[in-house]
């Protein structure tokens, strides 16, 4: 039995210890086109700066590679985080996308800045512009409906594209603003899963069909993110799971710049730091195919979700395609 609700993939186009950027980047061309291949719904690439385990910082480019090379396979932002830029300028960004591959372009928009403060402060932000979030967005919709809110502007491509948008959130914020814009909302709990089930229960208690950027047929569309590994036996899925945390920890508390030993590792797993960090995991669900496929449709059931979006946990390559493989929305047990 597949999972009951469409099936999309976020991908952090994630640089190991001793890659390349290249390497990590053409390993996320490879499982985007499995994922292709498989009948998954969307991709998702997001931005984040001054992360050397991180390639999706210019997060067009990203999508525009991926893109060239796979057919059917939305692709899209997950997202873009709007602060950082001019609406105008992610219009014609995304316009050029849209007008290059016409139906397969997505939008989501974020207003964290994806970063620390001293590479916010480079980027040539202060943190007020979060502040301007939602008139930011409205401005966004004008430019790509070719409705524009400023006098005399447009995106060039862009306007009429329609290239349609999404909130992404990890807090109740981001889902009464999606609910009141009447737009789709996915929540990120693939790293933030406290407030979940509220975002969700407050986004349809709350939405709004006749939102100032809903369409004509509007209804609440909301996105759950979660982490998965799907393997053939549970025990290479635990062992998946282990590394993949043990990459989390890497990245938490290495910063770059430092590489833990298996033992150091060991023991820092026991710290109430580590556990803490753990925790922002919790979403997480691996083992055999059947497994995984219940505990999605579990998390569906339990949060009402139009649609999943699978952070793909495994730690190897080998098993980042089986746990695709093995999901896919075209798979049976």
């Amino acid at each position: 039995m597949p999972v009951s609700v469409p099936l999309s993939l976020l991908d952090l186009t994630r640089v190991r210890l001793g890659e390349s950027a290249a390497e990590g980047i053409a390993r996320s061309v490879r499982l985007a086109q499995t994922a292709d291949r498989l009948g998954y719904h969307r991709l998702w690439f997001a931005e984040h700066h001054n992360m050397a385990s991180v390639a999706s910082a210019a997060t067009s480019l990203i999508v525009q590679h991926v893109a060239t090379q796979t057919q059917n396979l939305r692709v899209g932002a997950g997202g873009v985080m709007l602060p950082n830029h001019s609406p105008l300028v992610i219009a014609e960004q995304f316009g050029t996308l849209e007008t290059l591959f016409p139906g397969r372009i997505d939008l989501g928009l974020g207003r964290a800045p994806g970063t620390d403060g001293q590479t916010m402060r480079a980027l040539r932000r202060d943190g007020s512009e979060a502040d301007r979030f939602p008139s930011d967005v409205l401005e966004l919709h004008g430019y790509l409906s070719g409705e524009t809110r400023i006098p005399g502007v447009q995106a060039y491509p862009g306007k009429e594209t329609h290239v349609p948008l999404y909130i992404l959130g990890s807090s109740l914020f981001g889902a009464e603003l999606a609910a009141q814009l009447g737009l789709p909302y996915a929540f990120a709990s693939h790293f933030a899963p406290p407030a979940l089930n509220q975002a969700a229960r407050l986004y349809r208690g709350t939405f709004n069909a006749d939102g100032p950027l809903a369409p004509a047929d509007a209804k609440p569309h909301f996105i759950a993110a979660v982490n998965v590994i799907a393997s053939d036996d549970e025990s290479t899925a635990h062992e998946q799971r282990r590394l993949a945390e043990d990459e989390w920890l890497q990245g938490m508390f290495g910063r770059g710049e430092r590489v833990f030993s298996a033992d150091e590792l060991e023991m820092l797993r026991e710290s109430s730091q580590a556990q803490q960090v753990l925790q922002m995991l919790s979403r997480t669900v691996a083992g055999t195919q059947a497994e995984v496929v219940a505990g999605l449709n579990a998390l569906v059931k339990e949060v009402q979700a139009d649609e999943l979006i699978l952070v793909n946990l495994a730690a190897e390559e080998e098993h980042k395609h089986r746990t695709l493989e093995l999901l896919a929305p075209n798979a049976r047990g």
